[in-house]
């Protein structure tokens, strides 16, 4: 399995002319070696692949499905790097992941392998993790049973007055004990994402650095997004957006709930995401354009008359409908204007039309769906519809 991976990065890396790849992102090379030990990948475009550890030695050899070696000191890594990739020298070229790679880390590998030429591998290490094998598919599937059956232990404790952070806290000490990581995976700079939002009303329609559709006020300005202090009354839309890592996989599911009813135009708003996302099931099989679905949703938010509300409000509004997901939950491909990549068998992906409404909440559903040969197989299995609770 890991070896396969690794072979689909090397025929990329021969594509582009390159002779080899550094790999320093954890989960990058987690994804092609089984471990997440700290150090460097080196993949050559052809020959065996070396992770180069610095910590932990032992458990890279325990878990690893490549060859291991101690990194030892950079001064001298070098000569260990050319006994495995033969082309290192002069006009050699290395692709390294620079999206993930800070300017402190890529000065020390330049200095480390001199005579390298280095080029951003970022699409390429992205490429071949947007397809999914089955025992990938198989981690994720686990990880959204997870939040169902999480979802239907918690909500009957739900009642008005409870604060988010303590309908989240339930949510969440379900999942761990089904074997959630207990973290979500964020590959953008600077990104940190915890479980997911449990919040209502007003709190959740708060924009946030984070770059999606709800926001949520969060514990604190230290982490402003999310589940906060305020307390879930009845008849405002409750937005339970949850994630699960099973194995470093994730999943991502969001459903809307009221305690009592929501006032009509929200309830109607919810209508509009389902139909939405109804939408783009139809079109979701081998082939489709991503950016053709996201421009599909956005008209049809305009149909609704919700244009102004759709994937967020006014300036905060983001700019896509769905994202890949995998080890990270903002993988490719993208559901956007100017993402032209087609839909392959393998692809996994996260679709959540929602509509923020400033003050009064946000509506919205999302599902996780693998592209299959002929259409899609939907991962997450929560009952969809809006989730009325007796007062």
């Amino acid at each position: 399995m890991h070896n396969q991976r690794i072979e689909r990065l090397q025929d990329k890396l021969r594509t582009e002319g390159l002779d080899g790849f550094v790999g320093t992102h954890p989960v990058d090379n987690f994804y092609f070696t089984g471990t997440m030990q700290s150090g460097f990948l080196v993949v050559p475009a052809d020959g065996e692949a070396v992770f180069f550890v610095r910590r932990s030695v032992t458990r890279a050899k325990e878990e690893g499905a490549v060859r291991v070696e101690p990194l030892g000191s950079l001064k001298t890594w070098k000569d260990r790097v050319g006994a495995a990739m033969p082309r290192l020298g002069s006009g050699c070229k290395l692709a390294a992941a620079f999206d993930t790679l800070v300017v402190d880390g890529f000065e020390r590998l330049r200095a480390a392998l001199p005579e390298a030429e280095w080029a951003n591998g970022s699409a390429l290490v992205r490429a071949v993790r947007m397809t999914k094998d089955e025992q990938e598919l198989d981690c994720m599937r686990r990880a959204a049973r997870n939040v169902d059956e999480a979802l239907r232990e918690a909500l009957p404790k739900l009642k008005a007055g409870m604060r988010e952070i303590e309908l989240l806290a339930e949510i969440e000490y379900a999942l761990r004990r089904r074997g959630h990581l207990g973290l979500m995976r964020v590959r953008a700079a600077g990104a940190e994402l915890v479980t997911g939002i449990a919040a209502s009303g007003a709190a959740v329609a708060k924009p946030s650095a984070f770059d999606g559709p709800a926001g949520g006020e969060g514990l604190h300005p230290a982490f402003s997004k999310g589940a906060g202090w305020s307390t879930i009354e009845a008849g405002e839309p409750i937005l339970l957006d949850i994630g699960c890592n099973v194995d470093g996989y994730v999943t991502d599911q969001t459903r809307t709930a009221v305690i009592g009813e929501l006032p009509a135009d929200l309830a109607a708003a919810y209508d509009a995401s389902e139909a939405i996302l109804r939408e783009i099931e139809s079109m979701l099989k081998p082939g489709a354009v991503c950016e053709e679905l996201y421009e599909r949703s956005v008209a049809m938010a305009a149909e609704f008359g919700l244009a102004e509300h759709y994937m967020g409000f006014g300036q905060d509004a983001v700019k896509f409908v769905g994202h890949g997901i995998g080890l990270e939950i903002d993988e490719w491909p993208v559901l956007a204007r100017g993402f032209r990549t087609e839909l392959a068998p393998g692809m996994v992906l996260a679709i959540e039309p929602k509509f923020t409404f400033p003050g009064r909440g946000v509506v919205g559903i999302e599902n996780s769906y693998a592209i299959t040969e002929d259409g899609f197989e939907k991962l997450t299995i929560s009952p969809e519809g809006l989730w009325r609770i007796e007062p």
